[in-house]
């Protein structure tokens, strides 16, 4: 599944392989994790790792986008990373790539979040 973890001050969430599945219960499982860090990380700056996830859906992008908007009324920050090229080309058709950035590496996004680079 998922896991969540602090690297540099910033909270980064991994989804792990079994996203694919695209099942209610594991979107279930992510978008609690996504949504209550988005709420709860201190300083709200967060990388969304997702090397691991091949495809992505509506109901995903859905949950992106609240995470995003919560991060937002922080004042904090949402980066993606490791972003396999159909999720990129799914973010960049819907035009959310104007919203986050994407980093190759989840060091590269950590960077940017701790430096400002």
């Amino acid at each position: 599944m998922s896991r969540c973890f602090r690297e540099q001050d910033v909270t980064v969430i991994e989804f792990g392989p079994s996203y694919d599945s695209l099942d209610e219960d594991t979107l279930d499982e992510i978008g609690g994790l996504l949504l209550t860090e988005a709420v709860n990380a201190n300083p709200p700056k967060l990388v969304l790792d997702m090397s691991q996830t091949s495809l992505i859906g509506s109901t995903f992008i859905e949950l992106m986008v609240r995470a995003w908007k919560r991060l937002k009324e922080r004042g904090g920050t949402m980066v993606l990373c490791g972003v396999h090229p159909f999720c990129a080309e799914v973010l960049e058709i819907t035009q959310l790539t104007r919203l986050w950035n994407m980093y190759s590496t989840r060091a590269e996004a950590i960077n940017v979040l701790t430096t400002g680079d």
